[in-house]
């Protein structure tokens, strides 16, 4: 799962960690303020996002989180991979 740790707001569940990857490297390509880029709240434009991948153990209820790593910033200031 992709999270943006900093609103708490999920951002989708994939079935990889590389498929994860290869959506983080997306939305790095895409503008600050665009979708999904841009923050929900009031003051997006001096926010940002910080996106994690959440690894979650899915075989029972509820799921168990097995890891949680910052992966990807983005704000108007640019991008920032967190974990290179």
């Amino acid at each position: 799962m992709i999270e943006d740790e900093l609103h708490a707001e999920p951002q989708g569940e994939y079935n990889t960690l590389a498929e994860a990857l290869a959506e983080l490297e997306r939305r790095a390509t895409l503008p600050w303020g665009q979708e999904p880029n841009q923050c929900p709240c009031t003051s997006w434009r001096t926010c940002r996002r910080r996106y994690e991948i959440i690894e979650y153990d899915d075989s029972s209820r509820p799921w168990r989180q097995l890891g949680r790593t910052p992966y990807l910033e983005v704000s108007a200031e640019g991008v920032k991979w967190l974990n290179a």
